[in-house]
């Protein structure tokens, strides 16, 4: 039995010819028990896979064990990963796909085939956007520069029923997309389109490839931004107690300190600064969640002097004095009723 999307369809172009798509997914699916044990971590923002072929989703949790993230896919869809923090691993037929803070990539079944791990420690923040393959069918245009496995998918390649992409660095603009996610700047009425076109543009900026030599000046500005800021991030992540100087980081990354501010706040959003205290807070927070270290030993093991300064940065990032943290992260683990299924 089809069921078409939209309240009974889906109707698309003008006049009087339109077009419907069917689902080819299992109707019955649901994933709210693949979230069950992180309660409020889940959440879904917009649309329904079923109904509309597209759904949008918004994850933000803490994970002190592996979580078999695999149970979440539906069939014969395609998933795209804005991944801003956190380890996560898709595997298919020996391929996997690794997600670490602030990268993306897509993996997609005809049917359960993936197998996927949120790793334990460390935050879980990222946004999902889902789609039925049948909704991509319609979209997208298979002979141009699509993804080669997406394509493979999509025109129903012999023996290709589930793949991965490679990771993807999230450019600013992605991360700013995946984070606006959650607070649309529009009103209630127009949210409907807004995050519909906010699916496509996801999709747009992820499925499809540059022709051969299709790079732009723009581009290769943008894209030489990006690696650098990259670097700059590498480079924090570990020396976070003893950080290098800007001078010596701009030598390192090779441009001038003054270049390199710039485009880092450009590429991520914030000052070095901001983003090497995100980095300490954050190892300080897994490091007091898993017992390893006292708050002390915390601020000392990432570069604060002073547990007093440390405390007043902790509490600001995370709404509770780092004392208190252990036992408010417990709590909010301890799973609560699942919702009813979508």
């Amino acid at each position: 039995m089809s069921r078409r999307f939209g309240n009974t369809s889906a109707t698309m172009g003008t006049g009087s010819t339109a077009k419907r798509f069917e689902s080819t997914g299992e109707l019955a699916f649901s994933e709210s028990a693949a979230w069950h044990s992180v309660a409020t971590g889940w959440q879904q923002l917009t649309g329904n896979f079923q109904e509309l072929g597209y759904s949008i989703e918004w994850h933000d949790f803490m994970a002190d064990r592996d979580l078999d993230w695999s149970r979440s896919f539906h069939p014969a869809g395609l998933e795209i990963c804005l991944n801003l923090s956190g380890s996560a691993q898709v595997e298919c037929g020996g391929v996997s796909l690794d997600l670490g803070p602030r990268t993306a990539g897509f993996y997609a079944q005809t049917k359960a085939k993936l197998k996927a791990l949120r790793r334990a420690g460390g935050r879980h923040q990222f946004a999902t956007v889902e789609f039925s393959l049948g909704f991509l069918k319609f979209h997208a245009d298979t002979k141009a520069e699509l993804h080669p496995r997406v394509a493979k998918l999509l025109n129903g390649h012999r023996g290709e029923t589930a793949s991965v992409s490679e990771p993807l660095r999230l450019t600013s603009e992605q991360e700013q997309v995946a984070l606006s996610l959650r607070h649309p700047p529009v009103y209630r009425a127009a949210q409907p389109l807004w995050y519909r076109a906010k699916a496509l543009e996801i999709a747009a900026s992820i499925l499809y490839q540059p022709e051969t030599g299709e790079e732009l000046f723009c581009q290769r500005v943008k894209r030489l931004n990006r690696e650098r800021a990259q670097k700059v991030v590498a480079i924090l992540t570990e020396n976070l107690s003893e950080p290098p100087s800007l001078q010596d980081i701009g030598r390192q990354v090779g441009c001038s300190h003054f270049h390199l501010s710039r485009i880092f706040a450009q590429e991520m959003g914030r000052s070095m600064t901001a983003y090497l205290r995100e980095l300490r807070l954050e190892r300080a927070a897994l490091l007091l969640r898993t017992g390893h270290c006292n708050v002390t030993e915390a601020a000392l093991e990432v570069g604060y002097n002073s547990v007093s300064h440390f405390t007043v940065a902790f509490r600001e990032m995370f709404g509770c004095c780092p004392g208190l943290y252990p036992v408010k992260t417990a709590l909010a683990r301890v799973p609560k009723e699942p919702t009813q299924p979508r």
